[in-house]
Order: C-alpha cells, then structure tokens, then sequence
C-alpha cells in the first residue's frame, strides 16, 4: 500500500467511526425520548383509569337513585 491509500483508507475508517458515533448518539436520544414518551403514557393511563373508576362509581350511584325514584312513582300509581 502506499502512503497515500493508507491515508485515504484511515480517512475512511475514520468518517466511518464518527458516523457510528453520531448515529449511537442519535439513538441514546431517541430512546430516551421514547422512555420518556412511555413515562408518560403510563402516567395518563393511570390517570384515565382512575378517571373511569369514579365514573363508574357515580353512575352506580345515579343508577341507584333513579332506581329509588321511579319505585316511588310505581308506588304513587299503585294507591
């Protein structure tokens, strides 16, 4: 190999290894964002999750008191 090749080939390898590592760092970021994403993701999950357990919980409760409701009308059209 001459001088030159071998320059031009260690100019290479090294374009190549500073590529890589703009690449990894690019994606150490990205999967942190991801991460991060997902942190949140969970956290709204739970949050709607609670959300809907109240939800329900009232509309038991409204159930129930309709139900109560309509049982007196019953009783007002049996007398």
């Amino acid at each position: 190999m001459t001088a030159t090749h071998q320059q031009d080939a260690l100019a290479s390898l090294e374009d190549r290894i500073q590529q890589a590592v703009q690449l990894v760092g690019r994606l150490r970021q990205e999967k942190d964002a991801a991460l991060a994403q997902a942190a949140e993701a969970r956290t709204e999950a739970g949050r709607l999750a609670d959300e809907l357990t109240a939800l329900q919980a009232e509309r038991k409760q409204v159930r129930g008191r309709i139900e109560k409701l309509l049982e007196q009308i019953d009783q007002l059209s049996n007398v």
